[in-house]
């Protein structure tokens, strides 16, 4: 089998190449003439153009999953494979700790189709059994979580999806292939937001869902219905992508654990939240599970930290939401990922406003581990 980096480059691309371009040439048009009145056409809305079945192929092959289906952004991915493998009256479990955006859905939107939920507070193979109805369907996680990082005991979901007949679905944003394959483990459904490393420049919104032929015919059929799918340009952005995506993962995954080390003893950090560090909860788990500990770090400010002035000092990073792209970003989450979580339920998670998310970019270890430490004495002085 070749390796992630050849798969990224090669799976998927046409053969012969299309008029012999290299690059996958971008098909910026909504509709195709047909000649069979009775085969399905191409149409934008069904995410079959040729920009999309490269797309597809290539994802199957970095996920090492049977088919995969790109969408319009990452809730899009999300809504689009739950609401395609659950039924009204379906009950759903997931840790307590979840995407802002994720905790929406499940209290938002899936109630109104009769769909439940249960957040599990602790990682605990006895936490998770008790959260169990017999109407449970899904078990739900996130493979490195937003925005702790902790990293979840996903062989035992595994094994306890398999005894109690259920489906696993895993939002695989935070590791990337790259780190993780959770298809490897056993997971039935792979979502990425493909608007972090899969795009890695800032400038592509998408969504990936990954699996078997019948979870990702459901979701084909809801991304169908519901209009998300992913437009031509943006595929191509995405392909683009995808080539470098193994050099850049890696080498933030390197920065980041450069980073997290260099900060974790400073008088202006509390804690330093990263799984390559011995003191980070499931460092032991991270290293079994992960080929990379990833390019996110999560840093909570001391007390005696002013976090304004930490931010205004900051001179490389870019305060911003998202992640996963070239350029440093960091971020409260109280006020972007996790603004409408309630108060309550970010304290239970640890998220509070001296909370800092950093995506770790391409710039040079040394210059950013630099820049951190100049903008935490910053923040002490005041």
């Amino acid at each position: 089998m070749s390796t992630l980096d050849t798969q990224s480059i090669h799976a998927g691309e046409p053969e012969p190449r299309i008029e012999g371009a290299v690059s996958m040439p971008v098909f910026q048009t909504a509709t195709y003439t047909h000649d069979d009145p009775g085969a399905s056409p191409r149409y934008v809305r069904y995410n079959n153009s040729p920009n999309h079945e490269a797309l597809h192929e290539k994802l199957a092959a970095l996920t090492e999953t049977e088919r995969a289906l790109v969408t319009a952004s990452g809730m899009a991915a999300i809504s689009s494979a739950l609401l395609g493998v659950l039924e009204a009256g379906d009950h759903l479990v997931a840790p307590h700790s979840l995407y802002g955006g994720t905790l929406a859905l499940l209290n938002d939107l899936l109630p109104r189709f009769g769909i439940t939920h249960t957040l599990v507070p602790d990682d605990t193979p006895e936490a998770w059994t008790a959260a169990l109805q017999p109407n449970t369907k899904v078990l739900y996680a996130e493979a490195i979580t937003n925005p702790r990082l902790d990293v979840l005991n996903l062989t035992g979901m595994v094994d306890l999806a398999e005894e109690h007949d259920l489906t696993t679905v895993i939002d695989n944003t935070f590791a990337s292939p790259v780190n993780l394959r959770p298809a490897s483990l056993g997971f039935d459904v792979v979502l990425h937001s493909a608007t972090k490393y899969l795009g890695g420049h800032s400038d592509v919104a998408a969504g990936v869902v990954a699996g078997a032929s019948k979870p990702l015919d459901n979701a084909l059929q809801t991304t169908k219905l519901l209009g998300g799918m992913l437009d031509p340009h943006a595929c191509g952005l995405l392909h683009r992508s995808l080539k470098t995506l193994g050099v850049r993962v890696r080498k933030q995954n390197e920065t980041a654990r450069a980073l997290a080390a260099a900060l974790a003893d400073h008088d202006g950090v509390e804690r330093v939240h990263h799984p390559s560090l011995s003191s980070h909860p499931h460092h032991d788990r991270a290293r079994t599970l992960l080929d990379g500990f990833g390019g996110m770090v999560g840093l909570e400010l001391a007390p005696q930290t002013t976090v304004d002035s930490f931010f205004d000092a900051l001179s490389l990073p870019l305060r911003a939401p998202s992640l996963g792209g070239v350029e440093t970003l960091v971020t409260q989450p109280v006020h972007t990922s996790h603004k409408d979580v309630s108060p309550a339920a970010r304290r239970a998670m640890g998220i509070t406003d001296r909370f800092v998310r950093v995506s770790v970019g391409l710039e040079g270890p040394k210059d950013l581990v630099a820049d951190f430490a100049a903008a935490l004495d910053a923040g002490l002085d005041e």
